[in-house]
C-alpha cells in the first residue's frame, strides 16, 4: 500500500499510541483485501457497543484507546447498546450489566463519539450523501447507505470501523470502487409491497444467493421498506449492497440484460416465512429492529389506540432511538399500555436468554439472530399479526 508521509508518520507512532494502533489495523485490513491506498472518510457508524456482543475484553480495549488519546476525527456514531440506558431495569438487566454497559458509553463518548446508539442512523444524525465514502459497520446501516442513498462503505467490523473514524480514512478496496458495485444477479420480486413482504423478501434474497449484488425489479421501496429489505438481506446472506430499478441512485448506470434472474415469489417467500418460524408460544414480543422510524411509531399507535392489553403472559417491547421517542410522545403513551418503548437497545444485542427462551418478532434480520445470539426459539410475523397475541 502507498501511504503519504503524514499517514507513514502516524503508524510509526509519531501522532500518539491511540492514531498508531488505528493505522496498524487499517493498514493490515487494507493489505489483506488488497487495497492501494487509504481513502478519506466523511462519517462513521459503530458496532460493538453492547456489552453482551464485546465482554470485558472489548471494554479493556476501549479503555486503552482511550489511554492512548485516541479520538474520532469524523463524525461517528454509535450502534444499539445492551439496555436502555434509563430503563434497564424493566428489561431485568442485571445491575453489574448495566454499570459495565454504561463505562462502554462513556468511554465512546470520551472518544467523541456521539451517543445515539441506533441501528438507524440515516434518519436522524448521520446522513451520508451520494458518493460519500465512509466506514459503517451495522450491517443493516451500511446496506442501506450504500443502496438507498448511494454511499460507500464495505461491511466493516467494529474495530475496524472504529480504527477508521480515528483516522478520518479507510482502506480504498471493495464497494469503494467502482469495479466492486456492479449488478450480480437480476431479482424480479412479486410481493404485496408491505414493509413485512419486503423483510421476506430479503430473506428470500439471501438464502438464494448468499452474496453479491443484486438488482431488483418491480419493487419500489421508501425508507422503511428499504430498511426492512437491507437488515434482512445482511443477515440472512452477507449482502451489502443492491440496486433497485428507479429508486436508487446508481442503478440507471448499469447493463444487466446479461444477468441471471431469479424469480422471488410466492413459494420462495413462503420458504422464507418457514425458516424464520419455530414456535407458535412466545414470552417476549419484541418490534423494531432495526429501530422503528417515527412514521411506523405513529402506524402502531393508530392501531392500538383503541385498544388493551388482554394477555398479561407475554412482553412486550417497542425499540426506537431517543430522538424518535421524544418526537413522539403522543404516540409512546400508547404504546406504553402494552410494554415499554425502548431506547439505545434492541433484542438482539441485550440479554434476553436469561430471561426469555421464546421471542417473535416482526423482522427478518431478528428472526436469523434470535436462535443464534439469543438462545431463542423465534416467531416472525408483521406486527399487526404480533400484537393480536396480547389483544
Amino acid at each position: 500500500m502507498d501511504l503519504t508521509r503524514e499517514e507513514e508518520s502516524i503508524l510509526n507512532g509519531e501522532q500518539g499510541e491511540g492514531k498508531q494502533k488505528a493505522m496498524e489495523l487499517v493498514t493490515a485490513l487494507g493489505k489483506i483485501y488488497g487495497a492501494d491506498s487509504l481513502i478519506d472518510i466523511t462519517s462513521a457508524h459503530l458496532s460493538g457497543a453492547s456489552y453482551k456482543t464485546i465482554g470485558d475484553g472489548g471494554l479493556k480495549y476501549l479503555e486503552d484507546l482511550v489511554g492512548g488519546g485516541a479520538r474520532v476525527s469524523v463524525p461517528s456514531t454509535l450502534n444499539p447498546v445492551g439496555m436502555d440506558r434509563t430503563r434497564w431495569r424493566e428489561m431485568h438487566i442485571p445491575e453489574s450489566f448495566a454499570e459495565k454497559q454504561l463505562r462502554i458509553i462513556d468511554l465512546y463518548g470520551q472518544m467523541g463519539i456521539d451517543q445515539v446508539c441506533s441501528c438507524t442512523p440515516y434518519v436522524g444524525p448521520n446522513v451520508p450523501s451520494m458518493g460519500d465514502h465512509v466506514a459503517w459497520a451495522e450491517s443493516s446501516a451500511l446496506s442501506f447507505v450504500n443502496s438507498y442513498i448511494g454511499a460507500r462503505t464495505n461491511r466493516e467490523g467494529g474495530p475496524g470501523a472504529l480504527a477508521a473514524a480515528i483516522l478520518g480514512k479507510t482502506a480504498n478496496y471493495g464497494l469503494h470502487l467502482d469495479e466492486k458495485r456492479r449488478p450480480t444477479v437480476v431479482i424480479d420480486a412479486d410481493i404485496d409491497g408491505s414493509v413485512f413482504s419486503y423483510s421476506l423478501l430479503g430473506q428470500a434474497v439471501g438464502m438464494a444467493i448468499g452474496n453479491g449484488v443484486p438488482y431488483f425489479r418491480n419493487i419500489s421501496p421508501e425508507v422503511e421498506e428499504a430498511k426492512a429489505l437491507s437488515a434482512a438481506m445482511a443477515a440472512s446472506g452477507s449482502i451489502a449492497l443492491y440496486h433497485v430499478e428507479g429508486v436508487t441512485p446508481e442503478a440507471g448506470n448499469f447493463d444487466v440484460s446479461e444477468l441471471e434472474v431469479i424469480h422471488i415469489g410466492k413459494k420462495e417467500l413462503e420458504n422464507a416465512y418457514a425458516k424464520l418460524n419455530k414456535t407458535d408460544d412466545v414470552q417476549l414480543i419484541a418490534i423494531g429492529c432495526p429501530h422503528l422510524t417515527e412514521k411506523e411509531m405513529h402506524q402502531i399507535a393508530a392501531f392500538l389506540k383503541d385498544k388493551e392489553k388482554r394477555n398479561k403472559d407475554i412482553e412486550v417491547w417497542f425499540c426506537t432511538s431517543t430522538a424518535i421517542r421524544e418526537k413522539c410522545a403522543e404516540d409512546v403513551k400508547i404504546m406504553e399500555r402494552f410494554g415499554p418503548v425502548l431506547a439505545d437497545t434492541c433484542m438482539v444485542v441485550a440479554p434476553i436468554e436469561g430471561v426469555f427462551e421464546r421471542t417473535a418478532t416482526n423482522s427478518a434480520k431478528a428472526g436469523n439472530y434470535l436462535p443464534t445470539l439469543c438462545s431463542q426459539k423465534a416467531m416472525c410475523r408483521d406486527i399487526t399479526a404480533l400484537m393480536e397475541l396480547v389483544l
